[in-house]
């Protein structure tokens, strides 16, 4: 990668280093694609064209193949997320308890469908098979928060919360610019598997 203006690396150029790096390391071994992906979206916390373009070409690997498994797992993301990920379970369990009438709460609310975001980019929207949480059900998580035994009346001032925190964290100067790192890759058992 090339320098930065006077020489100092930009974030960017220090991300593709650090993936560099990581191919290096594990790129030739078994498994290395998904590793590579998974280091990749850590660091630009999605997985862009150029970035799937970029691993291909380090890997000397056709990007067909490359975009095959980004998009096959869906712990991979290819597109930006919102800073905070609210997954709403919609196992049976959930559904039976009423995950349908909170996720139609959240898409009310935020004005998005499912796996969309929010036009500030602070909400992504995704339903799930299974938190494996059905004691807790109907469950959701925002990130990494477990929240469970929901109502549909509870989700404005759950959303609120986190609107909230969002605000705090901007006047504390915690915002970064790489977004919410998403959940390491989990077989989607609705898709088919990648050509190679």
């Amino acid at each position: 990668m090339a320098e930065g203006k006077r020489g100092k690396a930009s974030p960017a150029e220090m991300r593709y280093r650090a993936l560099d790096k990581f191919i290096e390391r594990y790129g030739s071994r078994p498994g290395g694609l998904v590793r590579v992906l998974q280091k990749a979206q850590d660091l630009f916390g999605y997985l862009t064209p150029e970035v799937q373009v970029y691993v291909a070409d380090r890997m000397c690997l056709p990007i067909g193949h490359v975009n095959g498994v980004a998009t096959f797992y869906a712990g991979f993301v290819t597109a930006p997320r919102g800073r905070y990920t609210i997954s709403v379970c919609r196992g049976t369990a959930c559904y039976v308890k009423g995950a349908q009438d909170i996720f139609e709460r959240f898409k009310e609310l935020l004005g998005v469908d499912d796996d969309g975001t929010t036009a500030d980019g602070l909400f992504t929207l995704r339903s799930t098979r299974c938190l494996g949480a059905c004691g807790l059900s109907p469950v959701i998580t925002v990130n990494e928060d477990v929240h469970g035994n929901l109502t549909a009346d509870m989700i404005t001032p759950l959303l609120d919360r986190y609107r909230r925190e969002a605000e705090e964290g901007e006047r504390e100067g915690v915002v970064t610019d790489v977004p919410h790192q998403p959940d390491r890759p989990g077989r989607d058992p609705r898709a088919t598997p990648p050509p190679y």
